[in-house]
């Protein structure tokens, strides 16, 4: 199989680190200056500062008071709560103590957190609230486990650092020592989007030499002085590795956990970079076009919006014309400055990760000043096996492999990785851990292709692959990706597989919606009473028929229905990254996909037709 491959690799031309733990990482940042402003809490509309000294002096403290309470090293201890200064607290306590920490998502149901507290053998666990603890104490009634916990809301941590003060500076150490590089740091489950999670081992030789490799690629963003705000699920391994990224780097850190705070605390803390997933992008962007309608001034930012795409093309093919330059000028004041403000004002870049940003959304940000560098990777991959890089990077692509990795794609368009990010196996499913590699390379799902450059672009996922009855090959992302572009639009799932043609279920933006009917003088209306009217339809048909442009006429939606509902993770439909899970979906609206293949093939003609709804005639540029 690999005589055949496409393969780039990016060789690690500097002392790979092989012997630090995470815990020896941030002693090691602390002695560089542990007066250094490390991490920020943002409270009430204010920001405090906490110093690398101050904050190793609590992981300490904290990590004496678990010791004291029984943990020990190599035993694995729950997280479970949302994005917080607590949360870091908690996890790298828990890695001074010498354990493994197990992170739990807020959005968890019982049944799968009591499978991660017995596959894990979770026997204590740290939470944020009071409920918390008791879910976690239900779940592991379930598995037949009695669990200790520990809840930091209110309290924060005295009464477990007041256990600790028993704890010698010895004893701590010793239990801190006791774990290599070579040891597992945490466990993290995989979202499930297609059957029981799986427990991923991700040893601190992952993070550490992983998080060494993306300081090395991107030391114009991960620096000390460099300010990064965590508003991603802290569960995720992608909010991991940044946590870690950043207490190793000197990269101030803060967390926030309420999107509803969002704007607010990115204008108080004004990160230098943002990073998020593809949804995050797309709802700043359409809340700026529906701002800008409701101000009577959709007309101009449309302009800008055009301005900003063809700048970014223009700079990335080498050549900006003068006349491209003065509009820009002129949007920049008008436009693209108030968008950079809504980010906190000092953002040049965003990191965008766990799904497809899209070329349309990259080049609009990259044009108004804020280039989005799309990454790549999986849990399995300790969050990042390839990114763009400033000053070299490829919009559309995500990337070439960070230093010390490996790239390859298999005859059949897998996507394939190796090297220091990867993971060494699931736990305790020797099966499934077999089945993931093959010659010494990791089987990623992903379908995607390699450049001449070395840069990788992906594709689609392997099994959500739709196969037509007709036998034509279609991946839904491309068509995905521009219909969420829609203010409209929350998700789109395109449908298909072994049917006679092409369909779509549209969830409806409850958010967006009333601002979009104000801006296109429509009354008010529910989101079921806007699933059935035809003056939504039509909007929303349109935009069928713009993203049927991007693919062939045997690739296109030929029918959709809108749905009322917006899809949560709290409902079970979305992963913790935002992929929806295709198998929930096929279930759940099983009765409305029986409805459209039960009608008539609405494409049975020579000539391509509208998507059933839609009104005839080009859609317009400016959709929403």
């Amino acid at each position: 199989m690999t005589e055949t491959m496409s393969q780039a690799a990016t060789a690690a031309d500097y002392p790979v680190d092989e012997t630090s733990t995470i815990s020896d990482a941030l002693i090691q940042r602390v002695e560089v200056d542990p007066q250094a402003h490390l991490l920020s809490i943002l409270r009430r509309g204010r920001e405090a500062e906490v110093s690398a000294g101050q904050f190793l002096g609590q992981v300490r403290a904290v990590a004496k008071g678990l010791i004291a309470r029984g943990v020990r090293p190599g035993q694995r201890v729950g997280i479970f709560g949302p994005t917080s200064y607590e949360w870091t607290l908690a996890d790298y306590a828990l890695w001074f103590a010498g354990a493994v920490s197990v992170p739990f998502y807020d959005t968890s149901s019982d049944e799968q957190i009591a499978w991660m507290v017995s596959n894990a053998q979770v026997r204590y666990a740290l939470t944020a609230t009071a409920d918390n603890a008791e879910r976690v104490r239900r779940a592991g009634a379930d598995a037949g486990t009695e669990l200790g916990t520990f809840t930091w809301e209110g309290a924060t941590f005295d009464e477990l650092i007041a256990d600790g003060r028993s704890v010698t500076d010895a004893q701590l150490e010793a239990a801190r020592t006791a774990v290599a590089q070579a040891d597992p740091a945490t466990i993290i489950y995989t979202s499930g989007t297609t059957g029981r999670p799986k427990g991923c081992v991700l040893t601190h030789a992952n993070f550490v030499q992983t998080v060494q490799a993306g300081m090395m690629q991107l030391p114009q963003i991960m620096a000390p002085g460099a300010r990064c705000l965590l508003f991603l699920p802290t569960a995720h391994v992608f909010a991991r590795y940044i946590e870690v990224a950043a207490l190793t780097s000197g990269t101030v850190l803060a967390h926030e956990a309420d999107m509803g705070k969002l704007t607010s605390s990115l204008g108080l803390f004004r990160p230098t970079f943002i990073l998020g997933v593809p949804r995050v992008f797309e709802k700043v962007y359409n809340s700026a076009v529906a701002k800008a309608q409701s101000d009577g001034r959709g007309h101009i930012f449309r302009r800008a919006e055009a301005v900003a795409v063809r700048y970014s093309q223009a700079r990335a093919a080498g050549r900006i014309p003068v006349a491209l330059r003065a509009q820009h000028a002129f949007y920049d004041a008008l436009v693209y400055s108030k968008l950079r403000a809504v980010m906190g004002g000092q953002a040049a870049h965003a990191i965008s990760g766990g799904g497809p940003l899209g070329t349309h959304l990259g080049h609009f940000f990259a044009g108004i000043g804020v280039d989005v560098l799309e990454g790549y990777g999986l849990t399995e991959t300790t969050a990042p096996v390839a990114v763009n890089v400033p000053g070299r990077a490829k919009i559309g692509t995500v990337g070439v492999p960070l230093p010390g990795n490996a790239i390859a794609v298999a005859p059949d368009g897998e996507v394939l990785a190796r090297g220091a990010c990867v993971f060494e196996g699931y736990l305790d499913n020797p099966e499934a851990t077999a089945e993931a590699f093959a010659n010494g390379w990791f089987r990623t799902g992903d379908m995607g292709a390699l450049d001449e450059d070395g840069f990788l672009t992906i594709t689609g996922r392997k099994k959500e692959l739709i196969v037509t009855s007709g036998g034509k090959n279609v991946a839904p992302a491309p068509l995905e990706d521009v219909l969420r572009r829609h203010a409209l639009i929350s998700q789109a799932v395109v449908i298909g597989d072994n049917r006679k043609f092409v369909s779509a279920l549209i969830f409806l933006d409850p958010e967006m919606l009333p601002t979009w009917l104000d801006n296109h003088d429509l009354p008010a209306m529910s989101p079921e009473e806007a699933a059935g009217d035809e003056r939504v339809r039509a909007a929303i048909s349109h935009e069928v028929d713009y993203a049927n442009r991007t693919v062939s006429r045997a690739e296109g939606i030929h029918e959709f229905r809108v749905l009322p509902n917006e899809l949560t993770e709290e409902a079970g439909e979305l992963s913790a990254k935002q992929s929806v899970k295709r198998k929930v979906i096929d279930e759940r609206y099983a009765d409305v996909i029986e409805d459209i293949y039960s009608q008539p093939n609405p494409n049975q003609q020579a000539q391509p037709a509208p998507a059933s709804g839609a009104e005839q005639g080009a859609p317009r540029r400016g959709r929403h």
